[in-house]
């Protein structure tokens, strides 16, 4: 995860939850991406405001959950055996945001971040996995591949580089929406 926010250019124009299988166990994620990224990385806070330009990493044995540009932690059962989990994330993005969110599903085990993947397809958003071959875990990037129908497979190395070009693709046609329908901007719920 370090390598993909280290290569990420500091004007990126989005916002980034991330999650990662730690359990209860103490996580030095934060610090960890700080050290490799431009963006500030910090574990997110119940009720905080979601800010662009900023890395929200869900804190050991909570879900992370976004709900109307804030934060949500919960601390509800186990998904695939995880607590913090992906998919509770990408479910809540995709029907807070719609086809404004991008899923990225990193190496890992098991099946996390299929069924989610799946919902961010299904409002609309965009989904790059991981290729599998490239992964140190390929579990979740071949589930997510067996069963979404996934926009981009590519390997880490190249994800920065795709990540920032669908970015801005999301952000011009979230303006171009907004400017039609007379909405807010692209990160406004």
């Amino acid at each position: 995860m370090d390598q993909l926010f280290a290569e990420l250019p500091p004007q990126m124009p989005a916002t980034f939850l991330a999650v990662l299988h730690v359990g209860p166990y103490p996580s030095q994620l934060p610090g960890i991406l700080n050290r490799h990224s431009s963006m500030q990385a910090h574990f997110a806070k119940q009720g905080e405001l979601i800010r662009r330009g900023e890395i929200y990493v869900a804190p050991p044995d909570h879900h992370l959950l976004v709900r109307r540009s804030h934060v949500r932690l919960s601390r509800g059962p186990r998904v695939n055996w995880s607590r913090p989990a992906i998919d509770p994330l990408f479910a809540s993005a995709a029907k807070t945001y719609g086809s404004r969110v991008i899923g990225v599903l990193l190496t890992g085990r098991l099946n996390d971040g299929t069924t989610g993947l799946y919902e961010v397809k299904r409002y609309g958003g965009i989904t790059i996995v991981q290729d599998p071959s490239d992964a140190i875990s390929p579990g979740m990037p071949a589930s997510a591949l067996k069963h979404v129908a996934v926009d981009h497979c590519v390997a880490l190395a190249a994800m920065p580089r795709v990540l920032f070009r669908v970015c801005k693709d999301v952000v011009a046609r979230s303006k171009e929406l907004s400017l039609a329908t007379g909405t807010g901007g692209p990160f406004h719920a």
